[in-house]
């Protein structure tokens, strides 16, 4: 039995409302509607996590379900202050919040482009190699029409979805390429104290990311980024959205949307936006 979250403890620097419910088919897509409906309820930051989310959607509408209370499911709202085409990097940043938070417990953990968060493994894996999975992230932009309550103007409303696996055993995995913190070593995986230290670092980097007007250089992110980046350096293959064929070669880079470039073994250089990455060495 995994306990629940312990609410005197949810108060979180800097976020105007944190919504704690038990059960949520899934919280992006309840916080989206929700943000719809009734702009002015939901400040940003705000957050909505669910104790138990039963049909979690994940990038390429892929689903996933969690057994209650043993991760976390918390989608955030934000109204970020940078141009529109830096918002392709806000998954990036959620993912270096999670590695912040995870290394305070002593884990070494490192992002995969474009969404994911990785542990360390004993053995390989195909895609992934010498990691396992422990989160997986989500971002939805929230699509106000003028009669949805929205000044002209303002900021648009962004809905990131994370989902991090927390006192899972390895019996309430989904699949043989995830962790938990619990599984990996984590000194105390108590969700509490890991929820309120991930809020605070996502709104700390974005609030960085927002002083820079979404610059991730002079911010100093694209740094701290690349420096956990399991994906930059390695050799690729890229399954590009939509069908639109495969990409092989090194990952070197990321541009100022979040955007991966991979250089093939004929010395082009190709920016990918979006698609499934695999690991090859």
């Amino acid at each position: 039995m995994h306990p629940s979250l312990y609410l005197d403890r949810l108060s979180v620097p800097g976020f105007a409302r944190v919504e704690v419910v038990e059960t949520s088919p899934s919280t992006n897509a309840e916080l989206v509607a929700a943000v719809r409906d009734d702009p002015a309820a939901w400040p940003a930051p705000s957050a909505l996590i669910a104790e138990h989310q039963t049909a979690g959607r994940g990038r390429a509408g892929r689903s996933w379900e969690t057994p209650p209370r043993a991760g976390l499911t918390v989608s955030v709202l934000l109204r970020p202050r940078v141009p529109a085409g830096s918002l392709g990097w806000l998954p990036l940043l959620a993912g270096l919040a999670v590695v912040r938070t995870v290394s305070d417990g002593g884990v070494t953990a490192a992002v995969k482009w474009p969404n994911d968060v990785l542990l360390p493994a004993v053995d390989t894996v195909a895609g992934l190699g010498l990691y396992r999975k422990v989160a997986g992230i989500l971002a939805e932009v929230v699509p106000e029409g003028p009669d949805a309550g929205g000044a002209a103007g303002a900021a648009p409303a962004v809905v990131l979805g994370i989902g991090l696996n927390v006192s899972q055993s390895a019996e309430e995995l989904p699949v043989p390429t995830a962790t938990s913190l619990a599984l990996a070593g984590y000194p105390r995986p108590d969700r509490t104290d890991v929820l309120v230290r991930m809020l605070g670092e996502m709104h700390a980097v974005v609030r960085r990311w927002e002083e820079a007007g979404g610059d991730v250089v002079a911010s100093g992110i694209l740094a701290e980024y690349t420096a956990v980046s399991a994906t930059l350096g390695t050799r690729v293959r890229a399954e590009l959205a939509g069908d639109s064929g495969v990409l092989e070669g090194e990952a070197v880079g990321l541009d100022g949307t979040g955007a991966l470039t991979i250089r093939t073994d004929t010395g082009e250089e190709r920016t990918v936006t979006a698609g499934d990455v695999w690991h090859l060495r």
